[in-house]
């Protein structure tokens, strides 16, 4: 069964991925406590909509950075 995401999740994820990116680009301290900020908001509401949908967190995880960086191809 596939896990139905919501899209704040997706959101959140996006914004650690570009976080990243920036710490790729110009790895200031800046950028690197914005990118575990935006970490620590994905993990946080990972664990909390786990425990809502009972799902394991780590599945969870997998399904939203699979949605964000690999996205199925519209139909």
């Amino acid at each position: 069964m596939a896990i139905e995401l919501n899209d704040d999740l997706i959101q959140l994820q996006r914004a650690s991925d570009e976080a990243h990116a920036a710490v790729r680009a110009d790895p200031s301290p800046e950028a690197w406590a914005i990118w575990r900020d935006r970490a620590g908001d994905v993990q946080a509401a990972v664990t909390e909509y786990a425990k809502e949908i009972g799902e394991p967190r780590n599945k969870v995880e997998a399904a939203v950075k699979k949605a964000v960086r690999h996205p199925e191809p519209e139909a």
